[in-house]
């Protein structure tokens, strides 16, 4: 029991180690599994660097669709020759000091600017996307370790109350064996079960505050917080909504997987595109103005025009094979995500059977362990009960004690097994 539950453990620790919060220490706090999956979403840094690369995406649409409106310019500037005065054919030439003022407005237009605008949109979109399974995974991960804390808990009850039963039972045996009514050997037997059973409850107890510890992390409550688990196991653990799952549809395409797939295939597609356009003329005009001021008696030689347009096309003939070798590259990157998407998405499909044949076999499991913990239960109270009116030997009793440890151990791991299988098959589908 103590080797599952390590295990459990460290799953749990290495879901949650990446996210951490700070808030005050002390206090107590009440809170049902949907508010501690609403909490951690709100306050969790992965999914707020998520929201910032949306805003940067979007950030960068706007900089592609900038790079093809008009950009202005503006500059300044004075001469001051000193009294030179240049000599043009035998005639001088007066060059006083100047002060400039230049105003350049420009605009060029290219296929690859078009495509770009949409890769940045579409990269807005895959940004999207991602902070939405970020969300969704930060949910799973609360609503397993919330039911990990409660079954744990019901973990510690079961072994307190078999412990209360052996101790009860070993003090009746050793008054029996004062008064020379049963030996020493069976009070001896149920003292060494006792304390194997007070090692594995202290086991338990630290196994919860690790877990305990886990959810505080997710939530970025302080480390001394008293954590009040609001719902039980009942509450959420509901086989009809289990059953449930085995009748739901698998639409592929509302798995977040291999909707960042499909995103990202598009994304490649349009890469195409944007290679393509290495053969589209790109067009670009100018307007120029050009305003000087003399500070002199005399004006000087000025030979700039006050107003200047101007217009290019810049055909692209020749680059020695140079896009056409970028085309079929991102052609071929582009066919072989193709088989990518295929692969996963077989893996996929064949991901949903395992895991609705999971739910399925876990489901049998738990209601079989919950039949044989209720029995054994039974069988356990009826040898206790023979073994204090001397119908029952140590060695029985000591059998049936056992039997209830293990039968209580193996319905704890029946239950967290049934509950992953459900959040993972509910993942997978993508539920709500």
């Amino acid at each position: 029991m103590k080797t599952k539950a390590f295990f459990i453990i460290v799953a749990i620790l290495l879901l949650t180690v990446t996210h951490s919060f700070s808030q005050d220490d002390g206090g107590s706090l009440s809170i049902s599994l949907k508010a501690a999956q609403d909490y951690a979403v709100e306050h969790n840094k992965t999914l707020k660097n998520s929201s910032l690369e949306i805003q940067k995406a979007e950030a960068a649409k706007w900089g592609a669709i900038a790079s093809m409106l008009p950009q202005v310019s503006a500059s300044l500037g004075y001469s001051n020759y000193c009294g030179y005065e240049m000599n043009f054919g035998g005639m001088p030439i007066s060059m006083p000091a100047t002060g400039t003022l230049g105003i350049t407005a420009s605009m060029a237009l290219s296929g690859q600017q078009i495509i770009g605008v949409q890769l940045a949109e579409m990269s807005k979109d895959l940004s999207d996307l991602t902070k939405k399974q970020s969300e969704d995974e930060i949910r799973y991960q609360v609503a397993k370790v919330y039911m990990s804390i409660l079954v744990m808990q019901n973990t510690t009850e079961l072994l307190e109350r078999s412990l209360e039963n052996l101790e009860s039972l070993h003090e009746t045996t050793q008054n029996a064996v004062d008064v020379g009514a049963a030996e020493q050997t069976d009070a001896d037997k149920l003292m060494v079960q006792v304390l194997s059973l007070r090692t594995s409850i202290s086991s338990t107890n630290r196994s919860l505050e690790m877990l305990e510890n886990s959810m505080r992390l997710q939530l970025g409550c302080g480390v001394n917080t008293k954590l009040n688990l609001t719902q039980t196991v009942d509450d959420i653990l509901k086989p009809e909504a289990i059953l449930a799952l085995q009748n739901e549809t698998f639409n592929i395409e509302n798995n977040y997987d291999y909707q960042l797939l499909q995103k990202n295939s598009e994304l490649l597609k349009k890469q195409i595109d944007l290679k393509i356009m290495g053969y589209v003329p790109t067009l670009s005009a100018y307007y120029q103005y050009s305003g000087r001021t003399y500070f002199g008696k005399k004006e000087g030689f000025n030979m700039t025009p006050p107003n200047l347009i101007g217009l290019t096309l810049n055909v692209p003939i020749w680059s020695s094979g140079k896009t056409w070798s970028d085309v079929k590259q991102a052609k071929i990157v582009y066919e072989e995500f193709q088989n990518t998407i295929e692969n996963t998405r077989d893996a996929l499909l064949v991901q949903e059977r395992q895991l609705r044949y999971n739910v399925a076999s876990n489901y049998e499991t738990y209601e079989a362990q919950k039949l044989n913990l209720e029995v054994t239960e039974r069988v356990f109270t009826n040898v206790s009960n023979k073994f204090e009116h001397g119908m029952a030997s140590s060695l029985e009793l000591t059998t049936a004690s056992s039997d209830i440890i293990s039968a209580q151990s193996n319905y704890i791991s029946a239950v967290l097994n049934l509950v992953n299988a459900q959040i993972e098959f509910e993942q997978l589908l993508n539920r709500k």
